[in-house]
């Protein structure tokens, strides 16, 4: 029996020096983080507000880190192509995902095959900030408030159609959760794309879209669309005179998102490490400057807090999918 329980004892003594070993490696290899240069997918094509936005984080990066930043965009799917690749990389801190809200939570709630998981695929790093999608209307349409809007589409049942760039794009979603909230039978009319959704609503060959405001925004200021509500819980600061929907209908909050995540079994102190630059990257004037301009709101935080941000996003979005009867392959 005493020779079994110092057996046991060894056993437990050699896995902690294990543990404790593993541990100052890991210590060891995050001070020394990073020795070369490191990846930032951006599953969307170049010139995109995920582009863009990606691209400022990135030079900011360069110089906090000290080490380059190269951009990969890896376009397609609606973002599946780029987070498919990112997820398959090396745990190694060296490949990051510049992700938004179709990559991470909207994309698991749509597609029948994603062929991953990303609340099991990625960790993650920081949230970036979020912005409200603007419901916007043709001028002539007979409706300034989102009150009157629901009252139009009661009085014209089936009249109404929205247009968005694609099935299961988050002005789809936003739409088919307006749906749900008011009871409104309004017809989805997917494009291929933001600009030519809203391009049409401008010409009236659809009344009704729910746009972000990086397409939609110079349109309203430029007098070609009206803006009727914003889908944050707050007004919007390019456009202070337009209502949030929680107004009219509350608790209706929708907010896209941008942050950054690294695939599963990246070092926890190396994914500190990353969210510390992150943060501080967020603080210099030419990121806050190109944030304002597509009007995001900036939100530095931790890992978890962005980690509990996502899984509820992912609910959200799981339920109005199932709602909508909404599949994609």
């Amino acid at each position: 029996m005493t020779m079994l329980r110092s057996a046991c004892e060894t056993s437990l003594a050699a896995a902690i020096a294990v543990a404790v070993g593993l541990g100052f490696a890991g210590n060891a290899a995050a001070q020394n983080y990073p020795v070369k240069p490191i990846k930032l997918v951006v599953p969307f094509a170049p010139g995109g507000p995920a582009d863009v936005i990606g691209r400022i984080i990135g030079q900011q990066l360069n110089i906090i880190l000290g080490q380059s930043l190269v951009i990969e965009n890896r376009g397609g799917a609606g973002g599946t192509i780029g987070a498919r690749f990112a997820a398959a990389a090396e745990p190694d801190g060296y490949t990051l995902m510049f992700a938004n809200t179709s990559t991470l939570s909207i994309n698991p709630a749509v597609y029948r095959n994603l062929d991953y998981d990303p609340a099991k695929a990625f960790a993650p790093v920081a949230l970036i900030g979020t912005t409200s999608n603007i419901v916007v209307v043709n001028p002539a349409l007979p409706v300034k408030t989102i009150a009157e809007l629901i009252d139009y589409g009661k009085a014209n049942p089936g009249k109404l159609s929205y247009s968005t760039p694609g099935d299961g794009t988050p002005p789809h979603m936003i739409g088919e959760m307006f749906k749900q909230r008011t009871g409104l039978d309004i017809t989805h009319v997917p494009y291929k794309g933001g600009g030519g959704s809203t391009q049409d609503v401008v010409s009236g060959q659809v009344p009704l879209t729910f746009e972000n405001p990086a397409i939609s925004l110079p349109l309203v200021l430029a007098g070609q669309i009206r803006a009727l509500a914003v889908t944050s819980d707050i007004r919007n600061p390019w456009i202070p005179d337009v209502p949030t929907l929680s107004e009219t209908i509350p608790g209706f909050v929708s907010e896209s998102f941008t942050g950054v995540v690294v695939p599963a079994g990246v070092s926890p102190a190396i994914i500190a490490k990353l969210n510390a630059a992150i943060n501080e990257s967020l603080k210099t004037p030419a990121v806050q400057a190109t944030l304002s301009q597509l009007s995001v709101n900036v939100k530095p935080g931790t890992p978890e807090e962005f980690g509990g941000f996502l899984a509820r996003e992912k609910e959200k979005w799981l339920a109005v999918a199932k709602a909508a009867r909404i599949q994609l392959d």
